[in-house]
C-alpha cells in the first residue's frame, strides 16, 4: 500500500514537471516566433540604426512658373559640409584646411570637427557651398568630410513679382507670400546616402544603400512673364523719374479674374531679403495699401446712376459754376472756374466734381452705399494672398449730406488698389463679379494635377447690361476726348478714367502738395478682356494730375499687352480729339478711282508721292483704313 501511493505521488510530480517543461518550452517557442516573425522588421531596424548612419541628400524645392511654363523661381543645387567626427583622424589638420577653405576661423572649425556627435552638419559657413569651395574640400580626400546636394532658391527675374512670390530661409522654408501659403506643397522629401560603421563609428566596407529624394510640387501662375516684366520696368522707370514714395500696377482679366501682372514699390529681392526693412518685404501695396481713391471711384457712382434710371448721360445738361454748395459746405471742381454747360458725359470726360456730386445726391445715400458694399468694398476681395486689407467705408448711420457728397466722388472712403481693380471689372464685365487669383494649378514631382483652380463667379448681374455698356461708351470717352487722353491708343479701344487723391496725413488731415495719381483702364472697350491700374504715390516734378503722370504708364501697358498677344486695331472706335501739343492722326481714305487733283484735296497734312503717267489712282500705300501721323508720306500709283 504504501510502495502503491509513493509511486503514485512520483508519476504526479513527474507529470507535473513534464507540463511545467511543456509550458515553458511552449512560450519560448512563441516568444522566438513573435521575436522572428512579428518583431522582426522593428528590431531589425532598431539593430541597423545602431550601426548605420544616413547623410542627407535634399530635395529640390517646387517651382514657380508663368502661365505659359516660364520658370519664375527655381532651383540652384549646391552643397552642404557634413562631418562624421568619428571618422576623421587628424582633427588638427581637418580643422585648418577646412577653415582656410570656408574663411572662418579654425577654432570656430575645431567646435564641428571635436563634436560629439555622430554627423555634423556645418552650419551656416557650411551650407550653400559654390562649386569651386565643393571642389577644394572634395580634394581634400578627408575620411569623415562628405559634401551632399542640397539646393538653393533661384529667384531668376531678382525683383519681379517679389510680393506676390514671397522668399524662402536658409533651410529653402517658405516665409512669406506664396512660398509661404503652399509650404506643403513646394516642400520635398529629402532623401539620404545610407552607410554603415562600427561601434567607434568606423565606416565598414558593406555597400552604401541611396534613398532618391521626392522633389515639391510646381505651381503654376496666372501671370504673364512678359507682361509681368514689362509691368517692372514702367515702374521702375516712374519711380526714377518722379521719386515716388511708393507705386502699384495690377492687370487682370475681368472675365475670370486672373491676375496677369502685379507689381508694387518698393520691392526688393527675395534673394536678398534680409537687406530690406520688414515693411518692405512684407507688404504687398496692391492688396495691403488702402487710400482714399479719388475720381477712380466715379466710375462706381457712374454706374450706380446710370443703373438706377437717374441720369441721362446725352440729353441731361449741368451747368458747373466750378463749385457746389452742400449743407454748409462748399465743395469745389478741380477747374477753379468750372466747365460751364455741360451734357452728364462731359460731366463723366470732364471729371468734374459737382457733377458726381449731383449724382450722388440723386441716388441717396442708401442707394449709393448698397451699391458701394455689393461691389466689395469695404471687404476683402479673396484673392489667393495673404496679407490683404478691407479698407474703410462710412457707416451709414454717419453719413450726412456731405459725407455722401464726399463719398460720390472718392474722397473720405478708404480701398486696396485690388478692390478697385474688382469692382471696376464686374462694372465693365455686364456686372459679373469674379473672385480674383494668382495661382491656377499644382502639378507634383510626377507630372499629375493636383490641384486645379477655376475662375470663381462670385456675384453676378449687379448692374444690368445696358447699364454697363453705357459706362463703358462713357469711358471710352473719358479716354478719347477727355481727362484720360493720355492712356489713348491710336487704333484701339481703350476706356479709363483718372484719379488725383489727397493724401491723409497721420493726423487726420489733408497733406498740402501730396496725392495719389492713378488711371484705371481697360481693352478692348467694347469688350474688355484686360483691366489695367496704375498709382503713383508722392510723385515730384509733375503735375498733380492722374492723366498727366499715370495715364501715361497704363499707355504704355496698353502698348505692350497689343504687341505681346498681337491684338487687331478696331476701327470702331473713338477718334481722338488732339490738343495742339500732341501728334495728330488721319485716317487714309479709299483713294482708288479718284484723279490726282482729287486725292490732293483729300490729303491734307500729308505729304503726297506719286508715280505713273496717268491721272486715276489704282493703289496706294499705305492702304485705305490705315492711320497715319499727320506729315507723313502718302504714296500714289497711278494708270
Amino acid at each position: 500500500m504504501v510502495n502503491y501511493m509513493f509511486q503514485s505521488t512520483q508519476n504526479s510530480r513527474i507529470k507535473l514537471v513534464f507540463l511545467v517543461v511543456c509550458i515553458i518550452f511552449a512560450i519560448i517557442v512563441i516568444r522566438v516566433f513573435y521575436v522572428q516573425v512579428i518583431e522582426y522588421n522593428e528590431l531589425n531596424n532598431l539593430a541597423e540604426d545602431l550601426w548605420s548612419r544616413n547623410l542627407p541628400v535634399g530635395a529640390d524645392r517646387g517651382r514657380i512658373l508663368d502661365r505659359n511654363g516660364e520658370v519664375i523661381a527655381g532651383n540652384v543645387t549646391t552643397s552642404t559640409l557634413i562631418l562624421v567626427p568619428a571618422q576623421i583622424i587628424d582633427k588638427e589638420k581637418v580643422a585648418e584646411d577646412l577653415a582656410s577653405i570656408l574663411n572662418v576661423s579654425k577654432e570656430e572649425m575645431t567646435k564641428h570637427v571635436d563634436k560629439k556627435t555622430s554627423i555634423e552638419r556645418v552650419h551656416p559657413e557650411g551650407r550653400n557651398l559654390s562649386y569651386e569651395i565643393s571642389e577644394k574640400i572634395n580634394d581634400l580626400g578627408y575620411d569623415g568630410v562628405y559634401l551632399v546636394k542640397e539646393t538653393k532658391r533661384d529667384y531668376i527675374y531678382s525683383e519681379a513679382l517679389s510680393h506676390v512670390i514671397g522668399y524662402v530661409g536658409i533651410d529653402n522654408q517658405g516665409l512669406s507670400g506664396l512660398e509661404l501659403m503652399y509650404e506643403e506643397y513646394l516642400t520635398g522629401k529629402d532623401g539620404s546616402i545610407k552607410y554603415y560603421s562600427d561601434g567607434k563609428g568606423k565606416k565598414l566596407s558593406i555597400p552604401e544603400v541611396y534613398v532618391s529624394p521626392v522633389n515639391g510640387s510646381d505651381i503654376t501662375l496666372t501671370i504673364d512673364l512678359n507682361l509681368q516684366l514689362a509691368l517692372e520696368n514702367e515702374l521702375t522707370n516712374a519711380e526714377k523719374k518722379y521719386n515716388t514714395e511708393g507705386a502699384i500696377g495690377i492687370i487682370m482679366n475681368p472675365k475670370t479674374g486672373e491676375i496677369l501682372a502685379m507689381s508694387s514699390r518698393p520691392t526688393f529681392n527675395p534673394a536678398f531679403y534680409q537687406n530690406y526693412s520688414i515693411e518692405t518685404i512684407n507688404r504687398n501695396l496692391a492688396i495691403w495699401s488702402s487710400f482714399e481713391p479719388g475720381s477712380t471711384f466715379k466710375i462706381l457712382t457712374l454706374a450706380a446712376a446710370i443703373n438706377e434710371g437717374k441720369v441721362n448721360l446725352f440729353e441731361e445738361h449741368y451747368y458747373d459754376s466750378g463749385s457746389i454748395k452742400v449743407a454748409s459746405s462748399t465743395l469745389h471742381c478741380w477747374k477753379h472756374k468750372g466747365h460751364g454747360d455741360e451734357t452728364f458725359l462731359q460731366v463723366v470726360e470732364n471729371s468734374c466734381n459737382p457733377g458726381f456730386v449731383v449724382m450722388g445726391q440723386r441716388l441717396g445715400k442708401e442707394t449709393l452705399f448698397e451699391y458701394i458694399n455689393k461691389f466689395g468694398f469695404g471687404t476683402k476681395t479673396g484673392i489667393d494672398l495673404n496679407g490683404e486689407a478691407k479698407g474703410i467705408i462710412f457707416n451709414l448711420d454717419r453719413v450726412g449730406p456731405v459725407e455722401l457728397a464726399t463719398t460720390a466722388f472718392g474722397q473720405g472712403v478708404s480701398v486696396t488698389a485690388m478692390q478697385q481693380v474688382q469692382a471696376v471689372s464686374s462694372i465693365i464685365n455686364n456686372g459679373n463679379m469674379f473672385t480674383p487669383y494668382v495661382v491656377s494649378k499644382i502639378i507634383d514631382a510626377s507630372g499629375n494635377v493636383i490641384k486645379e483652380v477655376k475662375p470663381t463667379l462670385k456675384k453676378e448681374n449687379l448692374i444690368s447690361e445696358e447699364s454697363s455698356s453705357l459706362v463703358r461708351y462713357a469711358l471710352e470717352s473719358v479716354v478719347a476726348n477727355g481727362s484720360g487722353h493720355n492712356a489713348y491708343v491710336e487704333g484701339y479701344r481703350i476706356g479709363g478714367k483718372t484719379g488725383t487723391a489727397q493724401k491723409v496725413g497721420a493726423d487726420g488731415r489733408y497733406m498740402v502738395g501730396n496725392y495719389i495719381l492713378s488711371f484705371i483702364g481697360f481693352m478692348p472697350a467694347n469688350d474688355p478682356e484686360y483691366v489695367v491700374y496704375i498709382a503713383l504715390d508722392g510723385a515730384k516734378g509733375v503735375t498733380q494730375y492722374g492723366g498727366t503722370a499715370s495715364a501715361p504708364i497704363a499707355k504704355a501697358m496698353f502698348e505692350s499687352i497689343i504687341n505681346l498677344y498681337e491684338l487687331k486695331p478696331d476701327p470702331e472706335g473713338m477718334p481722338k480729339e488732339y490738343t495742339w501739343y500732341e501728334t495728330k492722326y488721319i485716317t487714309m481714305s479709299d483713294l482708288r478711282g479718284k484723279t490726282l487733283e482729287e486725292a490732293k484735296k483729300l490729303l491734307t497734312g500729308l505729304t503726297v508721292e506719286y508715280s505713273g503717267n496717268g491721272q486715276t489712282i489704282i493703289e496706294t500705300n499705305p492702304e485705305a483704313g490705315t492711320r497715319i501721323k499727320e506729315g507723313s508720306a502718302v504714296k500714289l500709283l497711278l494708270n
